[in-house]
């Protein structure tokens, strides 16, 4: 097999690379070297929001990579405080400009927050959808968003939302927002893959590890890529962000996928805030 990331079509003629580079938590000051790092090893795709506080760092190692704008999938997340529409279009035009870019690959709603702004995120979803027509966002989705959420944009706005950003590693399957986005065409992109570490020293993870002979987190992003999710880990240790790219020259069996998919502690295995609940908002 060769070590080529492969692209994933989204359900509106799009496609997206399967491994990106998250920077969420990584400090504006080392963005610029930790993501031009990445698009050396061979990254074409990263994920950022307005809330990580990098975007202009991101924008700004794309633009010294030497590579065409053409060639880097970039993410980013509308901030919680923006979710009125014209705060929304407010927000996006930010992105752009903090990016320097006519558009972005793919903007996501970060959080429902369906306790606040009178629980309605569809006339925010609907300002997304402007984005797309105008072409300045190729593509729309979501993150963090639950069935009942993806239920109501079904009901009442035009577009499916292209991919939705969720919480997802071995102890925290999520496999009930993760059928739903199956059955409705929506791709899943796993967010804290790994858990924020805790999975990696785990027995299972260790023994299949040294079974393939590569690392814990190769094999659990390798079990992320083999169920057909988007991932994006974050690292700025150079070995590290190379070691995660490693993840497409091997195939783990379907004893090691199931021993892995074994470990999930539903509700009690989530290390983020349950997005029902969730309200936070930058002041």
């Amino acid at each position: 097999m060769a070590n080529t990331i492969p692209d994933i079509p989204l359900n509106d003629g799009n496609t997206i690379p399967q491994l990106g580079f998250g920077v969420f938590q990584i400090e504006p000051k080392d963005t610029v070297e930790a993501v031009g790092r990445a698009l050396e090893i061979g990254y074409r795709h990263i994920d950022t929001a307005e809330m990580y506080g990098n975007e202009a760092e991101v924008g700004e190692a794309v633009r010294t990579s030497g590579l065409d704008r053409a060639e880097v999938f970039v993410t980013s997340k509308l901030n919680n405080a923006f979710h009125r529409p014209d705060d929304a279009r407010r927000a996006f035009e930010s992105t752009l400009s903090a990016l320097k870019m006519d558009y972005i690959d793919l903007f996501l709603i970060h959080w429902p927050l369906p306790t606040l702004y009178d629980g309605d995120f569809v006339s925010t979803w609907k300002t997304l959808e402007e984005f797309r027509r105008d072409g300045r966002a190729k593509s729309i989705g979501v993150s963090n968003f639950q069935v009942p959420h993806l239920e109501r944009l079904a009901a009442e706005a035009d577009v499916v939302p292209a991919v939705n950003q969720i919480e997802v590693h071995p102890y925290f399957g999520n496999e009930e927002v993760r059928a739903y986005d199956r059955q409705h065409n929506i791709i899943t992109q796993a967010w804290s893959p790994i858990a924020q570490g805790k999975v990696l020293d785990d027995p299972t993870v260790v023994d299949i590890a040294q079974e393939v002979g590569r690392t814990p987190a190769q094999v659990v992003l390798r079990w992320h890529v083999q169920r057909g999710d988007i991932v994006f880990p974050k690292s700025t240790t150079p070995s590290r962000i190379a070691e995660n790219f490693q993840i497409f020259d091997f195939e783990l069996d379907d004893a090691a996928m199931e021993r892995i998919s074994g470990l999930d502690r539903g509700e009690a295995g989530r290390q983020g805030p349950n997005p029902d609940e969730f309200d936070y908002v930058p002041s």
